[in-house]
């Protein structure tokens, strides 16, 4: 069994914390680093993420030490389900032991357990009773974390979510407003990308949709460029 962390290793990650995020203008910048330290602590973590989440659901920053992670936190707010946005609009730890079997969120699941990764964890960051987002470790092995992982997950975001409501507080209102009109931009590119699937292959929503996150996973990019090559006219990415 992993050994507890000690009061003063805590501490030294707490202070980290502190320091990073207070001497950076943006939160925008601070949660890149907030994933590295919950990587960090998480020695089973294969990688980590952050992401600052309105209260509409739509992502206003995110942070992640790697592109694996990136993407299968991306495929979330695309597809509108996952156990981050489960663990934000419940404000409660999502755990999954084994994405092969994990039927809460299916379409999810099965990309990203096509891509390696087997479980996650996934912890709300509130601050003063509102849910800014979301602090998450992903493993490639199933059943990598324990109520151990889960009580340090928990306690590193709570202190992150104390730090970062502070430096969202000093965000403006326009920057705001931009990274939620740019999300909503990337939703419209995605959706008609799906709508002409269908029309090229004769399909429904889903599978449409199912083309474009294997293709995403499988090619190492972002949906919405793979939704733009789409519309671009370019070859069908499932070929």
């Amino acid at each position: 069994m992993q050994p507890e962390a000690s009061p003063m290793e805590l501490t030294a990650v707490f202070a980290r914390i502190q320091t990073m995020v207070l001497s950076q203008e943006h939160a925008v910048v601070a949660v890149h680093q907030l994933a590295q330290v919950a990587q960090d602590l998480i020695p089973s973590a294969a990688g980590a993420g952050v992401s600052l989440i309105d209260a509409h659901g739509s992502r206003t920053s995110t942070g992640a030490t790697d592109h694996l992670v990136e993407t299968a936190d991306a495929l979330q707010y695309e597809s509108g389900e996952g156990p981050c946005l489960s663990a934000w609009a419940t404000a409660s730890l999502q755990r999954i032991n084994d994405t092969t079997d994990d039927d809460r969120w299916p379409q999810w699941s099965r990309a990203v357990a096509r891509s390696g990764i087997r479980s996650m964890l996934s912890v709300p960051l509130v601050f003063r009773d509102q849910c800014l987002g979301t602090m998450k470790v992903y493993a490639t092995v199933d059943n990598a974390f324990t109520d151990h992982e889960e009580q340090q997950l928990e306690l590193l975001a709570a202190v992150a979510a104390t730090l970062l409501g502070s430096a969202q507080a000093a965000e403006t209102p326009q920057r705001l407003s931009a990274a939620l009109q740019a999300g909503l931009k990337d939703r419209q590119v995605i959706d008609r990308a799906t709508g002409m699937l269908m029309e090229q292959r004769a399909t429904d929503p889903d599978d449409a949709h199912a083309v474009l996150l294997t293709a995403s996973l499988s090619q190492g990019r972002p949906m919405v460029e793979v939704a733009r090559q789409i519309l671009q006219r370019h070859p069908d990415p499932g070929n």
